[in-house]
């Protein structure tokens, strides 16, 4: 199956979309969850086989959204809303970037041990994700047109298919667009580190609990 590139045909009035804008909501909100965290207490005390398998479970989905976010950029890199990429991750769904980096938001809230902390953040950023990834949709449609129609009708738009899976037989990719994932990247595992000294201030008692979260 062929991937040759399609480059767009822009209009006047349209504007590519910036993934890093949309990053930067789910980026504030796991700031402001991880404000709120430091007055609350999780249910399952720190040190508990509960608590630690929430850890366990959160930090491989944050490494989970690291690689596929790292994957993904290996192919859309430098190439994003100039040519319509639909190998690789981009086969599987059309927004695998979107897609991990929910992923990630719900690891962020499992290291915390919080179940109601992990369902808040993911829904937080599906709901951001998949608006901002319909509106990019319409940009796509105009950009590229039949070629996107016929990609959009094969392709799911959020949850991955991985019996969809194509791959192409070389890949040319974006060092600058790498490493600036892999920051992005590093964002989510410094949460980790962070989450482990709020715990540790809690249990010295430097600080206060206002409510427990589930």
């Amino acid at each position: 199956m062929s991937y040759a590139p399609l480059k767009p045909t822009l209009k006047p009035t349209q504007k590519a979309f910036d993934q890093h804008k949309r990053l930067l909501v789910v980026q504030i909100a796991a700031v402001a969850a991880t404000t709120l965290l430091l007055f609350t207490e999780p249910f399952l005390a720190e040190g508990s086989r509960g608590h630690e398998f929430g850890e366990l479970l959160g930090f491989s989905l944050v490494l989970i959204c690291v690689a596929g976010r790292l994957w993904s950029i290996l192919y859309v890199g430098g190439k994003k809303n100039k040519e319509l990429v639909s190998a690789g991750p981009f086969s599987m769904t059309q927004n695998p970037l979107y897609f991990f980096s929910t992923v990630g938001a719900v690891g962020i809230g499992f290291m915390y041990g919080s179940i109601l902390v992990a369902a808040a953040l993911g829904l937080a950023s599906f709901i951001v994700f998949r608006v901002t990834a319909r509106k990019e949709a319409e940009f796509l449609l105009g950009t590229f047109g039949p070629a996107y129609t016929a990609y959009a009708a094969r392709t799911p738009r959020f949850w991955p298919n991985p019996l969809l899976f194509r791959d192409e037989p070389e890949l040319v990719f974006s060092t600058r667009a790498l490493k600036q994932t892999f920051y992005d990247g590093l964002y989510f595992l410094a949460v980790f580190p962070a989450i482990e000294a709020v715990e540790h201030f809690r249990i010295g008692g430097f600080l206060p609990t206002l409510f427990t979260l589930y």
